[in-house]
C-alpha cells in the first residue's frame, strides 16, 4: 500500500540482519582466530574448525546472512557471498542436524530452492527437511508449515496442499510452548496474509479440454 514505506522497512531489515551476521563472525571468529578471512577465501577449508558447541554461531550466521542476501538479490557482492551461508549451515547440520528441535530443517526447507547449484532434487530435499523439522518440534512449531507452503506449494502450484499447509500453521497452539509464542504468532500472521492472496500466488487450474467429435 505504500511502496516508499515498505522500501524502508526493507532496508532497516536487511542492516538488522548484516547486524546480525556481523555478531555471529565475531563470535566464530573469537573461538577460531583467523576463521573469517578463511571462510571468505576457501569455505571448504575453513568450515571444518567449527565443533558442535560452535552449532548456535554457525545456524544464526547462516540464516542472518541468507536473510540479507534474499533483500539485496540486485546486489552482484551479496548474491556472491550466498556459498558462504551454505557452508555454514551445511557443516552445523553435519554436526548437530536436531539443534534447537530442528531449527536447521526448518531453515534449508526454504534455502534448498536459493542453494548455489540447486539441482532437480532441490523440492524433494525440501520436502525431507519438512518432515524433520515438523518430527523435531512435534507439530508445534508453525514456520516448517509456511516455509513449504510458500516455498514449494506455490512453485508446484498445489493449491490444495499449499491451503492445507496454512491451515495446519494456523492450527498451532501457540501457548502449548511459551518459548516459541513469539515466533509461531509472526508464523501465523503471515500463514493468514499467505491466505489471503491465495488467489494472486496460485493460478486457478485451467478447465479440462472439452473432448472433439469426431
Amino acid at each position: 500500500k505504500d511502496l516508499a514505506a515498505a522500501g524502508a522497512g526493507r532496508e532497516r531489515a536487511k542492516r538488522l540482519y548484516l547486524r546480525a551476521r556481523n555478531y555471529g563472525l565475531r563470535g566464530l571468529e573469537a573461538r577460531h582466530p583467523g576463521f573469517e578471512k578463511l571462510l571468505r577465501s576457501n569455505p571448504a577449508v575453513a568450515v571444518p574448525v567449527a565443533n558442535k558447541p560452535d552449532v548456535h554461531l554457525l545456524y544464526w550466521t547462516a540464516a542472518s546472512w541468507a536473510a540479507s542476501i534474499s533483500l539485496a538479490k540486485d546486489s552482484p557482492d551479496a548474491i556472491a557471498d550466498l556459498p558462504l551461508a551454505a557452508a555454514l549451515i551445511d557443516r552445523a547440520l553435519a554436526l548437530d542436524a536436531a539443534f534447537d528441535h530442528g531449527a536447521i530443517h526448518s531453515f534449508l526447507i526454504t534455502f534448498e530452492l536459493a542453494r548455489p547449484g540447486a539441482g532437480p532434487d532441490a523440492v524433494a530435499k525440501a520436502r525431507q527437511h519438512f518432515a524433520l523439522a515438523v518430527g523435531l518440534s512435534c507439530g508445534n512449531q508453525a514456520g516448517p508449515y509456511v516455509a513449504l507452503a510458500e516455498n514449494v506449494s506455490v512453485k508446484e502450484q498445489n493449491a490444495a496442499e499449499f491451503k492445507a499447509l496454512l491451515e495446519k500453521a494456523l492450527a498451532v497452539k501457540v501457548d502449548a510452548r511459551p518459548e516459541w509464542r513469539l515466533v509461531n504468532t509472526l508464523m501465523q500472521r503471515r500463514a493468514k496474509w499467505l491466505l489471503g492472496r491465495m488467489d494472486d500466488l496460485i493460478l486457478p487450474a485451467l478447465p479440462a479440454e472439452t473432448a472433439k467429435p469426431k
